[in-house]
């Protein structure tokens, strides 16, 4: 088998993103809002269980009792109940969702406008 055997490097592309659609950018960043808006409830879920499990929020209520009274550190504990915490997370959650997707879109609209000036970002892309 004659014939020369060239090694020939990766194959390079050169591209340059010079618009990016804020529709689709909107979708994509809603349905990973809402991912991040699940795992945030759930965090605070399980968090709130281990806290109750391992007796530490029991722990928390003697000690506040002391220093401040039975009452006191009843009505302080009253704002750590799981329906409170699980409400902070769901309105947490649900802000969350509508700021990330709302600065995305307008982000991508400036990048827009950025592209439109300067041509956007130059990449080169290689096969490796």
């Amino acid at each position: 088998m004659g014939g020369s055997a060239k090694k020939k490097g990766p194959r390079t592309v050169k591209l340059t993103v010079s618009k990016i659609d804020p529709w689709s950018v909107m979708k994509m960043t809603f349905l990973l809002s809402v991912a991040i808006g699940i795992a945030t409830v759930i965090a605070a879920l399980v968090l709130w269980l281990v806290l109750q499990a391992t007796g530490t929020l029991q722990n928390l209520q003697s000690t506040l009792g002391e220093i401040a009274g039975t009452e006191s550190a009843d009505q302080l504990l009253s704002l750590f109940g799981l329906g409170r915490i699980l409400s902070f997370a769901i309105i947490l959650a649900v802000v969350n969702i509508v700021l990330m997707t709302a600065l995305s879109t307008l982000f991508a609209l400036l990048y827009n406008i950025g592209a439109s000036i300067v041509g956007g970002f130059h990449l080169t892309l290689s096969d490796d």
